[in-house]
């Protein structure tokens, strides 16, 4: 089986590629939704942000404060490795308890999306790595479209490496500023390359 690793920079479509790859018959698990996971209430992980940050990163149902945890991490670096090392082995032991799940089910080739695979030296687990990328003007424009400010804009691409530096480092990259068709050719090429004569 090949398990292949998907990233890219905030904004730039990793999502949008989830969705495709989903569509094409392949399994994707999404590490954004598996942190979101272990943080629910009665998680160890949220006990232990909570010891780190305070009782006020929890809101009054005991929900994580997910806005007020992103104010704290994306200003201040080592408040980002603190959480980082609470969440990151959790999400990594689920995420590889994942693809040995689709090894066992005989699954030819699966996905999973990590933004910050490359951050955290994911790579090595993986049989090739997939950039999802798109132009700095296009993802500003995206993220200004979600509601975010310049400010956390700037605060959040700080928080990675820039995306030059993803784009050399992946054995693939697709573009995603030429609509879903497209986009979607891109990935069939990815996992079913041309043979070459």
């Amino acid at each position: 089986m090949k398990v292949l690793g998907l990233t890219g920079g905030i904004g730039m479509g990793k999502s949008t590629a989830a969705m495709a790859l989903k569509e094409q018959g392949v399994p994707v698990v999404d590490t954004d939704v598996l942190a979101r996971s272990i943080v629910e209430p009665g998680q160890p992980a949220l006990a232990e942000i909570q010891s780190a940050f305070g009782p006020r990163i929890l809101a009054a149902d005991g929900l994580l404060r997910r806005d007020e945890l992103a104010r704290i991490v994306f200003s201040d670096a080592t408040a980002r490795r603190k959480l980082e090392a609470i969440t990151h082995p959790r999400i990594r032991e689920l995420w590889l308890r994942q693809a040995e799940s689709w090894r066992a089910e005989g699954q030819p080739v699966a996905v999973v999306v990590i933004p910050l695979l490359f951050e955290t030296g994911a790579e090595t687990q993986f049989n090739a790595t997939i950039c999802a990328a798109c132009s700095p003007e296009t993802q500003r424009r995206r993220l200004l479209d979600r509601g975010w400010t310049p400010g956390e804009i700037t605060r959040r691409l700080s928080a990675q490496w820039p995306i030059g530096e993803k784009i050399a480092r992946a054995a693939f990259v697709v573009w995603t500023e030429g609509g879903i068709e497209v986009l979607k050719a891109q990935l069939e090429r990815v996992l079913h390359p041309p043979k070459t004569r």
